[in-house]
């Protein structure tokens, strides 16, 4: 990419180079932009201020290479740089690291932190690794994990690996695997729920997701880990399809209420594991087999936290 610097009072102009073929405009700026407030980003976008080739577009364009991005002058402080995060947040996420290279990030992310700042929250793990690996500059999510999930992350460090991992995720390359303590007995023999689902945002700008013949096409295949009688069950989950929330609007589909889900669990069964000292979602990435750019493979596994263990402990088989 080729950046005309300039003074924050002045109009910046920006050529998009190959890696960022793709990517959508506002991300393009949140990363290009370091320390502009993402309200401000979106301000501009949305008063058409920014112009690509002359034109104006929308936050959800898709740059492509050869591209020439005009920002108009932004009034800020010298030096605007995020408030640092505290401390301990910053050497959990460092200890929860499970697999690094020079182009990829996978941790264990804990369960109660999101990946990224935004609805109230002025942080998330990807500003956080952001502060813990300044020099990595193109630092971008691969995918998402809800905020209550705990489990393995992905992080890009370069463009190429992005564009090749979102490649491999829109196919059948990416092999994740999940965890989930569930309501009731599941049946051995009910392997998947094939049941389509539809994401509405409610007036608040909480997102929820049903299950209706008009939503997208979503497939989740489950197998039996572990049976605590009648009263639970532990599975494996395996989204075929990616869409929101899909394995815990599927398990409620099933009959089968994710332990600790605000949204779509069922609160007696979640007080009773709460009362066990099971105060979380429980749901849990646990799995991870990802096609490399050089034709090698990773594996990785993550063990679930003290909470979740200490819980299934007080369960009775």
């Amino acid at each position: 990419m080729t950046n005309t610097p300039s003074q924050a009072s002045s109009v910046q102009m920006l050529e998009v180079s190959p890696e960022f073929a793709g990517q959508r405009i506002d991300n393009f700026l949140r990363n290009q932009l370091k320390g502009v407030p993402k309200t401000l980003i979106y301000r501009i976008l949305r008063k058409g201020e920014v112009r690509v080739n002359k034109g104006r577009i929308k936050p959800e364009y898709k740059l492509q290479a050869g591209d020439l991005v005009r920002v108009p002058p932004l009034r800020l402080a010298e030096r605007d740089e995020p408030a640092p995060l505290a401390q301990g947040l910053l050497e959990r996420l460092e200890a929860a690291i499970v697999y690094e290279d020079k182009a990829l990030i996978v941790l264990n992310k804990p369960a109660g932190i999101a990946v990224h700042g935004g609805s109230g929250l002025s942080y998330g793990v990807i500003e956080a690794l952001r502060q813990l690996r300044p020099d990595a500059k193109e630092l971008e999510l691969v995918h998402r994990l809800d905020r209550d999930t705990s489990g393995l992350l992905m992080v890009a460090k370069k463009r190429s690996m992005l564009r090749h991992l979102h490649q491999e995720l829109r196919g059948d390359g990416v092999d994740k695997r999940y965890m989930a303590l569930v309501r009731g007995r599941w049946e051995t023999g009910k392997k998947q729920v094939s049941a389509p689902l539809l994401k509405n945002t409610l007036r608040s700008g909480e997102r929820m997701v049903e299950v209706t013949d008009e939503g997208k096409e979503a497939l989740t295949l489950f197998r039996v880990l572990r049976r605590f009688g009648d009263f639970a069950t532990l599975v494996e989950a395996r989204p075929v399809t990616g869409r929101t929330h899909q394995i815990r609007v599927h398990a409620r589909h099933a009959g089968h209420a994710i332990a600790g889900d605000i949204k779509y669990g069922d609160e007696d069964f979640s007080r009773e594991i709460r009362e066990l000292g099971g105060k979380r979602l429980f749901l849990h990435a646990y799995g991870l087999k990802v096609p490399l750019p050089d034709g090698g493979e990773l594996n990785l596994e993550a063990p679930v936290d003290e909470v979740w263990s200490q819980t299934l402990g007080k369960l009775v088989e």
